[in-house]
């Protein structure tokens, strides 16, 4: 989205991006609402490079492609939810519940670990390109290599953060949106695993956050549309579009008073 070493200013840059978001992330964390990192991320960053550096140091083109991938994977993964529980249900109609979700509670670690799996290797990548950004803006290293320690610091604090931080989020997703059983559970980490897979074989930052939220909405909304909180589904995706523009404006004004 920008070139480090074009930027006489990039630890600044770095710096406010990473206020910005995490300003934003705690924000949504405390009303419990599932919002991206990475929105927050390329918002912020987006802002703090247009304020500190100027739109020529944009790579718009780049930006463009990966709010597109952004904004079409919720789409991807609402489908997909959608109909993998309908081919579920369709399949398991005349068997017992309890069994069923039974059988799926053991068979949902499996795609619990996958999802976690995938989270990794979409979003854990962000975090440590801003890591390795401001290694090369700073002058450590003249290459966008990254290094072991980056690698290892991004995967435990992911990892703690999830653990001990994300509860709030994990009710809302949970219990929220709709109450999910095991073969629901099931059904939303397969899709979204297979969107957020696809885009990292393809290179495209997405959300795993919008991802599993969507990918949530469509195993509901296939189970019984009317069980779908839609009222609480309306405030997070109205986050979801909020996110860049106030990450970005933050940003942009955060560098404007700190530098």
């Amino acid at each position: 989205m920008t070139d480090p070493t074009t930027l006489d200013n990039g630890i600044e840059v770095v710096i406010v991006t990473l206020i910005a978001a995490i300003i934003w992330n705690l924000v949504t964390w405390w009303f419990g609402i599932p919002s991206s990192s990475s929105h927050a991320l390329i918002g912020a960053l987006a802002g703090a490079v247009l304020v500190g550096a100027g739109s020529d140091k944009v790579k718009w083109s780049g930006f463009i492609d990966i709010v597109g991938g952004l904004l079409l994977s919720p789409l991807i993964a609402f489908a997909i939810g959608y109909v993998v529980m309908t081919i579920l249900k369709y399949i398991f109609a005349k068997r017992s519940p309890h069994n069923v979700n039974k059988g799926f509670r053991t068979v949902q670690i499996f795609t619990a670990a996958l999802q976690a799996f995938t989270h990794g290797t979409n979003d854990a990548q962000k975090a440590m390109g801003i890591i390795t950004f401001a290694l090369v803006a700073a002058g450590v290293q003249d290459h966008l290599e990254v290094p072991l320690w980056v690698k290892i610091s991004a995967a435990t604090a992911m990892a703690l953060g999830t653990s001990i931080g994300g509860w709030k989020i994990i009710k809302t997703m949970g219990t929220k949106i709709f109450k999910i059983e095991p073969i629901n559970g099931f059904a939303a980490d397969l899709s979204a695993a297979s969107v957020i897979f696809t885009a990292t074989l393809l290179h495209l930052p997405v959300s795993t956050t919008h991802a599993i939220t969507s990918a949530i909405l469509g195993v509901g909304s296939a189970k019984r549309f009317s069980a779908v909180k839609w009222g609480l589904a309306g405030r997070i995706i109205i986050t979801w579009f909020i996110t860049i523009p106030i990450t970005a404006g933050l940003a942009g004004l955060l560098y404007w008073i700190i530098f």
